[in-house]
């Protein structure tokens, strides 16, 4: 029963939000407190540690340092450069924008990282060039999460570890090479996208006039402060990026090892914005006037309701009656549509994976599915809707929308387009997957 009021609450708190135009993130910290504390007794300090701070932190920081290039007017440079590198071919822009966040998330960049770089760019680009600006988000969403499906980048190592655990914990089942077994998802995960971006690329009319009456100049030199404001950039981008790499290339250094795990984009963007505040490069005011606040309330809030749906039981719960009462044929569809709906509003690699890996060895086993296809079915119907404003991918993007018209705009379209399209698509490619493999 407690479990079905969670959920419900869920429901009523995007339902409300939506309505009534108040950040959804309150109602979910409402019921948060409401079922947590008074009806399953959870001690308030507790409920309050269920606060994602960590995440809160990352947005927070990331968004701060890349504010000083959006105020000082080096994003608008650089969406300017790609344009002109694109001038001759402008209708493929979502897949440029997309093959860069690839190649990002491929070298190692995480998620937040990926997305906090391209975004900002993104938003600039699509204004320019006449392009969707949902088509521009989904096309760099759906890059950063298939790079990350690499078996050496930041998603894939989790991944990869998380299903070495499931097959530990399954004697009965053989296991396999895991390491192979991501490299398939990987490339699952980029046809997906491919054809995802292509379907939003062809498929609104706002994207039949990309390029159209758009000059394309060459753009102007950067100034002195948006040269070092680049450079910057890509100096905390090498950071953030050189140490993990090192570490797969050399992964028995203890140093490189205990440097590693000191890296955290969120701590490193603090650090840059503070040389960027010693260098004058941009007002303090304001750089931290566009931080998204409404986005991370949004974000944080949802994150509280949903640890409490965990600490119920409510995901286990979920988990153990999908291996029980789903006909086996259905399973990919069960696993790709229940990681979406869990990954609305929580993290692929932090709630789905823990909890739905666990019954793929041995479901995957007995339905006759093999395991690289039911646990790229779980992978991509969890990322499927990452794109949700209310998880880490739209919520990112939405902060990185300056104007509160556009971003109002989009937080819908995110919501009740880009969602169920993904959402649907993931579930028959899933099911096309499984029964292929």
């Amino acid at each position: 029963m407690l479990s079905i009021i969670l959920v419900a609450s869920i429901a009523v708190a995007v339902v409300l939000g939506y309505k009534t135009k108040i950040n959804t993130g309150f109602f979910c910290i409402a019921f948060a407190y409401l079922i947590g504390c008074f009806g399953m007794g959870i001690k308030t300090k507790e409920l309050i540690s269920f606060w994602p701070v960590s995440t809160m932190f990352v947005i927070l920081s990331v968004s701060l340092f890349y504010n000083f290039a959006a105020v000082n007017g080096t994003l608008e440079k650089m969406s300017a450069s790609l344009l002109y590198m694109c001038r001759r071919f402008p209708g493929m822009l979502p897949f440029a924008l997309f093959f860069v966040a690839v190649v990002l998330s491929v070298m190692g960049a995480a998620y937040f990282t990926v997305l906090a770089f391209l975004a900002p760019i993104t938003i600039l680009i699509c204004e320019e060039a006449k392009m969707d600006k949902l088509t521009g988000a989904v096309a760099i969403n759906c890059g950063a999460l298939a790079g990350g499906n690499f078996p050496t980048s930041n998603l894939g190592v989790i991944f990869r570890g998380l299903a070495d655990t499931a097959f530990e914990a399954s004697p009965d089942v053989a296991a396999v090479e895991t390491f192979g077994m991501e490299m398939k998802i990987f490339l699952f995960s980029v046809l997906f996208s491919l054809v995802l971006v292509t379907i939003f690329r062809f498929g609104f009319k706002e994207n039949r006039n990309i390029g159209k009456g758009v000059t394309f100049k060459k753009p102007e030199a950067f100034t002195k402060d948006q040269k070092i404001t680049l450079s910057l950039m890509m100096i905390m981008m090498v950071v953030v990026l050189i140490f993990p790499l090192m570490q797969i290339l050399m992964p028995g250094n203890a140093a490189i090892q205990y440097i590693s795990s000191k890296v955290d984009v969120g701590l490193v963007a603090i650090v840059f914005a503070v040389i960027a505040l010693l260098l004058k490069l941009a007002p303090q005011k304001e750089a931290l006037a566009k931080i998204p606040w409404n986005t991370i309330v949004m974000i944080a809030g949802a994150g509280m309701l949903i640890a409490v749906a965990v600490e119920a039981g409510t995901i286990d719960a979920l988990s153990t009656w999908i291996g029980s009462n789903v006909p086996k044929p259905l399973v990919p569809i069960a696993f790709s549509i229940v990681g979406a709906i869990m990954s609305f509003f929580s993290s692929t690699t932090g709630v789905v994976a823990p909890a739905l890996f666990p019954l793929i060895p041995n479901l995957a086993a007995s339905a006759g599915l093999t395991f690289s296809a039911l646990f790229a079915c779980t992978i991509i119907g969890a990322q499927s809707s990452a794109i949700s404003p209310f998880s880490s991918g739209g919520s990112l993007i939405l902060g990185s929308t300056p104007k509160e018209e556009d971003r109002n705009m989009l937080f819908n379209r995110l919501l009740m387009v880009a969602v169920p399209i993904s959402v649907l698509f993931g579930a028959v490619y899933n099911f096309a997957l499984a029964m292929v493999l």
